[in-house]
């Protein structure tokens, strides 16, 4: 495995919101009070990527947006805001240190070799923001099945692996787009079109390559933003509904019975 040699000066934040008033239905299921502390095999989904994260060798506390830091001694208190991007946006004009990774407490797949492949990559990119994303030609074969949101561009598709980075205070640029943008994120076309004008036509015609789709985003927003490709199928598998809960627990006892 690549050492990467500023992995420790890395501040981390995870996102752990949830909307006020609307009962998730994975909590009403579980009879959890928070999402990040729905069970998972017998222990809080929050756990997984603690755990992943100190293997990769980042190194707490963690800043936490959205839930109580004082659930676990790894954690300090972030503010929250209406919105994951609301939430990252305010946790990081509150003052966290750069470079910073984003994730999210329901990403309890996440490993060091995700971690280590995100990361490696996004800092030897020079790239101000950098969002981490999984194939469908290497989601699909490993779980035909699972039911992800695909950005389809004329040389590849893909799909988000809740990983962000930012390298310097001009990647807070990105987070305040996408605070702007995040209720496209199951909407590529509106989404393109919060971009520029010229961005949805060449998505449409299938014109769009990944790259040069980053590019325009760069251009729109004056940083350097680029995709991080991580060929890791379970990269872009989060908890989101009762499938994914149960896929979930499949490849974690998968993962626990090949370690014993």
């Amino acid at each position: 495995m690549k050492n990467i040699s500023n992995i420790s000066k890395i501040s981390v934040l995870i996102l752990a919101g949830q909307r006020e008033g609307v009962i998730d239905p994975l909590c009403e299921m579980t009879g959890a009070d928070r999402k990040a502390i729905i069970p998972i095999l017998g222990r809080p989904m929050i756990m997984y990527p603690l755990e992943a994260l100190e293997m990769a060798g980042l190194k707490a506390p963690y800043h936490v947006s959205g839930f109580d830091a004082d659930y676990d001694q790894r954690l300090t208190q972030s503010p929250s805001a209406p919105g994951p991007a609301g939430s990252a946006a305010a946790a990081i004009e509150n003052g966290i240190k750069y470079p910073i990774l984003i994730t999210t407490c329901d990403h309890a797949l996440l490993t060091r070799e995700m971690l280590n492949s995100f990361i490696s990559q996004a800092s030897e990119s020079g790239a101000d923001f950098c969002v981490g994303l999984a194939e469908k030609s290497i989601i699909q074969p490993a779980y035909p099945d699972v039911k992800r949101t695909y950005l389809n561009f004329s040389d590849r598709s893909v799909s988000g692996c809740n990983l962000f980075y930012l390298s310097n205070k001009e990647g807070l640029k990105a987070i305040r787009f996408w605070k702007r943008a995040q209720n496209f994120r199951k909407q590529p076309v509106r989404l393109a079109a919060s971009v520029g004008l010229l961005t949805p036509i060449l998505y449409l015609s299938g014109r769009l390559s990944l790259d040069g789709a980053f590019e325009y985003a760069s251009k729109k927003l004056g940083i350097r933003a680029r995709p991080i490709l991580i060929p890791i199928a379970e990269a872009a598998i989060d908890v989101d509904k009762p499938s994914d809960l149960e896929l979930t627990e499949t490849i974690l006892s998968r993962r626990q019975s090949h370690d014993t």
